[in-house]
């Protein structure tokens, strides 16, 4: 079978190494020679170390999928496009796709899927979504027959990285991030991961999935960990959390919430535990009961496995001229706003250090039927910080206490509200 690749940069040189390291392997698991005839790359005068012909490298894409030679086209090209109109020419001329293309698929999977259909071939997107970790066909296959409730994720390995230093070092969000960078888990300019858009994306695609509908990346409300400091992660562990960037999918009454942001999980839950640039999956389903997926979530050949691994399903399924798994018939379901969720909070003020301002604080939450279950005060260089835990209350209310407290004199700043997910657990 022979192999056309838009894309050479990280991902895209792994599923060479793998493909090129295991090749005896896979021909024996499939009974087909995997070979990569045609590399689509930006920059022909880069060298690059990989076990290819400097003949099959071209600065046009567009004749990748065109090429008589090229039967599956893997796209690591990343962005919309021209991703989008290369995959969906690849379709039309009868080639499987297989893509990591978490943005893509998040901002038009349904279009995508239905293209493939209408062609009669596969779109693979296993890598799409945390890496190395199997998710996507135990969501499409093996729980297919089940009802899947929520889908919460840590679906960002460069966030969880940061916070779990700063957890462990009690270190400041710009110096971890300085060094993150430095070491190549961030990006030069990080705003797609530490603003959260990585994992909506994902969330997005785990969600609709999940709930046989269609969610995109727009629909996920989204806060990045750009505002979590180390006076949070210590309050955090003081009263048994950790602080996490998660993804939370659900499903109630037939409407899907779905959304991405840092919040305080119990120490003692699954999801705590995953430290450092590792991602993990949590899915709860009637039957199946709780399930978790751990591993690496990027990466040149944690992400190269998971597209070998689809090649590898297309190969077979070529082979015995069938297709694999359909999508589900996606059903239109209203996306929950924000303001409805109901869960528990953290908020930390900066307020004058002089009496009355704790009742005039409490008296700000009760005006707005927010109910405070913990208060207390820790000192500061020249003011004073309340710390509060609110009782379970609606998004809304919080907002407008929110909007209320930063109105107040003895008030000098909301300086942090964080969700706690002690009910996602229950």
């Amino acid at each position: 079978m022979r192999i056309g690749l838009l894309g050479c940069g990280t991902v895209g040189s792994g599923v060479v190494t793998i493909l090129s390291r295991e090749a005896d392997d896979i021909t024996a698991r499939t009974g087909a020679k995997l070979e990569v005839t045609r590399v689509a790359v930006r920059d022909l005068t880069r060298q690059r170390d990989l076990p290819l012909d400097p003949t099959v490298f071209t600065d046009d894409p567009a004749s990748v999928v065109e090429a008589d030679d090229v039967d599956v086209v893997i796209e690591v090209m990343g962005g919309i496009e021209p991703a989008s109109g290369l995959i969906r020419r690849a379709l039309t001329l009868g080639k499987p796709v297989v893509t990591a293309n978490k943005e893509l698929v998040a901002q038009q999977g349904p279009e995508l899927y239905a293209a493939a259909l209408a062609a009669g071939v596969d779109l693979s997107y296993e890598a799409a979504v945390a890496g190395a970790i199997p998710i996507i066909k135990p969501l499409k296959e093996s729980l297919a027959g089940d009802r899947i409730t929520r889908v919460i994720g840590i679906l960002n390995g460069t966030t969880n990285y940061i916070l779990s230093r700063m957890t462990e070092e009690g270190a400041a969000y710009e110096d971890v991030l300085a060094d993150a960078q430095a070491l190549g888990y961030a990006e030069a300019d990080p705003t797609a991961d530490v603003g959260g858009h990585d994992a909506a994306a994902k969330c997005a695609i785990l969600a609709s999935l999940a709930f046989d509908t269609a969610v995109h990346g727009d629909d996920v409300f989204r806060e990045g960990i750009e505002s979590v400091t180390a006076v949070d992660i210590r309050v955090a562990d003081r009263l048994g959390y950790v602080i996490k960037l998660i993804g939370i999918a659900s499903e109630s009454e037939d409407r899907v919430a779905v959304r991405v942001h840092p919040a305080f999980l119990p120490k003692e839950h699954p999801l705590a535990s995953v430290r450092d640039s590792y991602n993990a999956i949590y899915v709860e389903a009637d039957a199946a009961g709780e399930l978790m997926f751990y591993g690496r979530g990027a990466g040149a050949l944690p992400t190269g496995s998971a597209i070998v691994g689809d090649v590898i399903d297309v190969a077979r399924n070529l082979l015995q001229t069938a297709r694999g798994a359909t999508e589900s018939q996606h059903r239109a379901k209203p996306i929950r706003p924000i303001g409805e969720l109901s869960t528990q909070y953290y908020v930390l003020l900066d307020v004058d250090d002089q009496a009355g301002v704790l009742a005039e604080v409490a008296q700000t939450f009760g005006r707005h039927d927010v109910s405070i279950a913990q208060v207390w005060q820790e000192d500061s260089d020249d003011s004073a910080r309340l710390v509060l835990i609110t009782h379970r209350a609606r998004e809304d209310d919080l907002r407008a206490t929110v909007d209320a407290l930063s109105r107040v004199d003895s008030v000098r700043r909301v300086a942090s509200v964080l969700r706690v997910e002690d009910e996602i657990f229950e």
